[in-house]
């Protein structure tokens, strides 16, 4: 738990975010809802490269309980956030992935490209995002309702709910 509510990281992936060539509206719109929701949020911000996103959310787990990472989930030669999430999870959360996609398809059939991975390390929470600011935002209000409870489970508040 964080100062005022669970602790968050947003993780950006994005060569040109890290490179500085855009600006990362993607992770701010993130942060701003996951802040809404009572969460105390930090960010990085990691180029396409699959050793430097595992070693983002390695570090990440030991500091927060939920991390986002948003971008490298399509199908692109340099998307390899699943692949760099899924060396890291220990146990993964297929249903969280299923509620955004199926959410994303209300909005659009390149909903279904998704490469997203969810899961658990320890008590720390990931999930992949989408890169563009409405897929992101739209698959974390998929999920952010259970996102609590899935928190405290982890936590290890298992008793009756």
């Amino acid at each position: 738990m964080g100062v005022d509510g669970p602790a968050a990281r947003v993780i950006t992936v994005s060569d040109g975010v890290s490179g500085g060539a855009r600006d990362d509206l993607s992770g701010e719109a993130l942060a701003e809802m996951l802040s809404a929701e009572g969460y105390v949020v930090t960010r990085d911000l990691v180029p396409d490269e699959l050793a430097e996103i595992s070693q983002s959310i390695r570090r990440a787990t030991a500091e927060v309980s939920l991390i986002v990472t948003t971008g490298g989930t399509g199908f692109g030669p340099r998307d390899v956030t699943p692949e760099a999430t899924l060396a890291v999870l220990e146990r993964e959360a297929p249903g969280l992935v299923q509620a955004m996609v199926a959410a994303g398809l209300e909005s659009t059939p390149l909903a279904a490209l998704s490469r997203a991975r969810a899961g658990s390390v320890g008590a720390c929470l990931v999930v992949n995002v989408p890169g563009s600011p409405r897929g992101a935002t739209e698959s974390l209000q998929a999920i952010i309702g259970v996102l609590p409870h899935a928190l405290r489970l982890l936590a290890g508040d298992t008793g009756h709910h």
